[in-house]
């Protein structure tokens, strides 16, 4: 299946289960893979036969920003929901990334990657 990736999208939200997480906000990054054919808008050229990825990157960044969640499953989960209800895509993987996690130790960040498809 073809697949058009938005990837590094970075987004400041206020994510967390600890007080200051949802205080003080942090960074996010997320990469989103759409699978659908792309066929049509490869031998059309036009921009009607494929997917605008500006509004699906504002979609994303509405839900990063605009919304609060304690966990990262759930910022993918609704992320990938709302893809799902808007676009004609097949299927959707969404990778969200928390490079700072407010605990102690060195590495490079956390993630959580889900796929969800139509059925």
């Amino acid at each position: 299946m073809d697949a058009i990736h938005l990837m590094g999208m970075e987004f400041y939200g206020y994510h967390g289960v600890y007080d200051e997480e949802n205080r003080l906000g942090q960074r996010f990054v997320v990469d989103v893979t759409l699978r659908m054919s792309l066929k049509k808008p490869g031998l059309s050229d036009a921009l009607p036969d494929t997917l605008d990825y500006s509004q699906v990157y504002r979609l994303i960044r509405e839900v990063v920003e605009g919304e609060r969640y304690r966990l990262l499953e759930a910022v993918a989960e609704n992320t990938a929901r709302r893809i799902l209800d808007r676009y004609p895509v097949d299927s959707v993987r969404v990778r969200v990334t928390k490079p700072s996690p407010p605990f102690p130790g060195a590495l490079g960040g956390v993630a959580v990657e889900i796929e969800r498809d139509r059925t």
